[in-house]
């Protein structure tokens, strides 16, 4: 961390410029409610933070301090859960124009630098990233309560400090959010990934379960440990799961048959032995997936695409990396496995693996093909450690995607045996069916939220019609039905009991012969309506989005030409033998899945977003001409924020910082900012036009 301070000549004036908005802001989209004065306590941040919130504090104002610390903060935890640059540098300069911050950043794959006041301050983080799709959502709706004015940064900041504690997580979701609970998801995922992505058989589905509960104790106990030491989970995941896999093969029947029979020679059929023993290829393939990032690759197209070059490169060379000491590891352990295992000429671990058969069709035309599937699914959310209550958003998600693949591949394949466009094509349906997919279900819970927010505070734009009132009865059964079963919090059923008690409230209020003043709650009920505004907030689409893309994604595709580098052929095979697997087909996929995922996720977006806009000025024509001119204004302002959100998903946000000069004569819109025809800010605050400090100039900062 480096601090640099600068001499401000003009402090006053900066400081009336950089005054975020008024708390009348905040005020008017609380109602009649009257919430107790909370406050952030500066003292629990770092050292480093401290420092520069005292400086910004002493220049510009507490609320000036406390929003750089909470952007700050949104940037750490985004990019911990799900390290997407694009759409995390599209949250922070959302929060960068609405509150007219002089903000700038760099966000690498772990290293993050933020800059505040043309880099008079700089502070840096290096933050290793994990799935986490329950805090996607959470910092995410606390980002967009606070940019729509429902709450101010102390209660934003406090919001956050609580949603690490875990105070906003059902118990269903603590248990499974860390260890020992989340050993559980370990074996099921490596079984039901064995047999419905690698070809595995139910012996090898059993096999790779041992696998995944050794694979979860030996992260689990690197974690107790803590330290460096956990710079070696990878080599010693693959070891394992290798001297396990390496075992079972050795020493069943059918496994001992298969290395005592000499490997057959070119044309020659698998001998019936090594045809019914366990598959290796699917066993370390299912078991390793969890630790596969394979999203990385996608993600690493798109940041490629969108011209961020560095970071895309950067994530698609670690992960690479990442995948071959897995694969290395599971080598090794099969070679400690089977030393000595052949009868004849000792072929070692590269016999073993290629002796190993796998069935090309186990799945195919079975009853229980999609069962299998969304078990495999329900694993790799809790993986993801999204909340149980909101698994059905996914599921939808992940089956829609995986089907629409699965059909398109089927039914083309057989006019492409000579090329990938088969792969590609379907791969790009896809990605492209699990975006509209996740879209779609992202705006019925966006409106749902919005009606039950309405229903609960009683606003006065919320319609009270019959039919309203049983969706909120319904909406309100499966909340309590949520918490019965475990899977929903106490506070839910809080926020029920505050609807009456909140009516009651408001009669008093207005009876000119009761002696109330205002509307307030005991601190616990005034806990749940603030997490009832926030947990209502539109959803991140890619905490939903992100388990889908995830099954579709290579990451098994880059540990197979790994481990054709390490078994790198075999040697009684003649070259073009279908068994033979060629390194450079195996890069080959390789490309065309990541890039045709990447693309269809591009397409699915793009087509979404023009259904959005097209819907959108529908509903602004319309109110335009019923002369409803305040809904008219709030319609056109949501639609401008989900189009730039949209935009975030797959392109990087432009900013007048980047290169004024590029952006002269073009005039867009980017959420709450208009540029106007020089490309500057017609806000005036953000890019130094009002004052003599230039703009600073970074390649990579937004």
């Amino acid at each position: 961390m480096s601090e640099l301070e600068t001499p401000n000549k003009n402090n006053n004036d900066d400081a009336a410029e950089r005054q975020p908005l008024s708390i009348e802001f905040f005020k008017k989209n609380r109602h009649d409610i009257t919430f107790s004065d909370r406050k952030f306590d500066v003292n629990t941040l770092p050292d480093d933070m401290r420092r520069v919130y005292g400086h910004l504090e002493e220049k510009f104002g507490e609320e000036y301090g406390l929003l750089f610390i909470f952007t700050m903060r949104t940037a750490v935890e985004l990019h911990r859960a799900w390290n997407m640059t694009l759409l995390t540098m599209t949250v922070l300069q959302q929060i960068k124009d609405k509150f007219n911050m002089r903000m700038t950043w760099n966000l690498g794959v772990l290293r993050l630098i933020f800059r505040v006041e043309d880099g008079g301050y700089e502070l840096h983080r290096k933050v290793p990233y994990d799935y986490d799709s329950e805090f996607q959502d959470i910092y995410h709706r606390i980002a967009v309560a606070l940019i729509e004015g429902q709450i101010d940064v102390h209660e934003a900041l406090i919001y956050q400090r609580e949603a690490k504690l875990g105070m906003h997580t059902a118990k269903s979701g603590l248990f499974i959010r860390n260890f020992p609970g989340r050993l559980i998801l370990y074996p099921g995922q490596a079984a039901t990934c064995a047999v419905i992505f690698f070809r595995g058989q139910w012996i090898d589905a059993g096999i790779a379960a041992v696998c995944g509960l050794a694979a979860g104790l030996v992260e689990y106990g690197l974690s107790c440990v803590g330290g460096q030491v956990t710079v070696l989970l990878d080599i010693l995941v693959g070891i394992v799961t290798g001297m396990i896999g390496g075992l079972f093969f050795r020493f069943m029947p059918s496994g001992q048959e298969c290395l005592n029979d000499p490997i057959p020679n070119s044309g020659e059929p698998i001998t019936e032995a090594c045809d019914a023993a366990p598959c290796l290829f699917s066993i370390y393939l299912g078991t390793l997936y969890w630790f596969f990032y394979g999203t990385a690759f996608v993600i690493g197209i798109l940041e490629i695409i969108a011209g961020e070059l560095a970071t895309g490169v950067t994530r698609f060379v670690g992960v690479a990396v990442k995948t071959f000491v897995l694969s290395l590891g599971a080598g090794l352990g099969l070679m400690i496995a089977v030393t000595g295992a052949f009868t004849g000429e000792d072929e070692g671990a590269a016999g073993a693996w290629h002796a190993s058969s796998c069935n090309t069709d186990f799945v195919g035309g079975k009853w229980w093909r999609i069962p299998m599937y969304l078990a495999c699914s329900v694993f790799v959310l809790g993986q993801y450690r999204l909340p149980i209550a909101q698994y059905w958003r996914a599921l939808i998600v992940q089956l829609a995607a995986y089907e629409v693949q699965y059909q398109v591949s089927l039914n083309i394949k057989q006019n492409h045996v000579k090329d990938n466009l088969d792969t590609a094509i379907s791969n790009m349906a896809g990605a492209a069916t699990g975006v509209i997919a996740a879209g779609l279900i992202s705006l019925f819970v966006d409106v749902s939220g919005d009606f039950f927010r309405g229903r609960l505070l009683q606003e006065s734009s919320c319609d009270n019609t019959r039919l309203g009132d049983i969706y909120f009865a319904f909406l309100s059964t499966l909340k309590k039905a949520n918490y019965f079963f475990g899977i929903g919090r106490h506070s839910d059923v809080i926020k029920l009991e505050l609807k009456k008690k909140l009516k009651d409230m408001r009669a008093e209020l207005k009876d000119p012969n009761h002696p109330r003043e205002q509307i307030e709650f005991p601190p616990k009920e005034e806990h749940a309506l603030i997490e009832a505004i926030v947990g209502t907030q539109d959803i991140n689409m890619w905490s939903i989005l992100m388990p889908a893309v995830y099954q579709l994604v290579p990451g098994s595709v880059i540990a197979q030409l790994w481990f054709s580098a390490i078994f790198y052929e075999i040697p009684f095979y003649d070259e073009g033998d279908p068994r033979q697997i060629s390194q450079q087909s195996v890069f080959s996929n390789l490309m065309v899945i990541s890039t045709s995922i990447a693309l269809g996720l591009i397409i699915g977006f793009a087509v979404f977003q023009v259904g959005v806009f097209i819907v959108g000025r529908s509903f602004c024509r319309n109110e335009e001409k019923e002369d409803d001119q305040d809904n008219f204004h709030i319609t056109q302002d949501y639609i401008a924020h989900k189009q730039g959100m949209m935009e975030g998903m797959y392109t990087v946000v432009h900013d007048a910082n980047d290169d004024p000069d590029s952006m002269r004569g073009m005039k867009r819109q980017v959420g709450s900012r208009q540029l106007d025809s020089n490309g500057m800010s017609a806000f005036g605050a953000d890019f130094g036009d009002n004052d003599d400090t230039p703009a600073p100039l970074s390649p990579n900062t937004i």
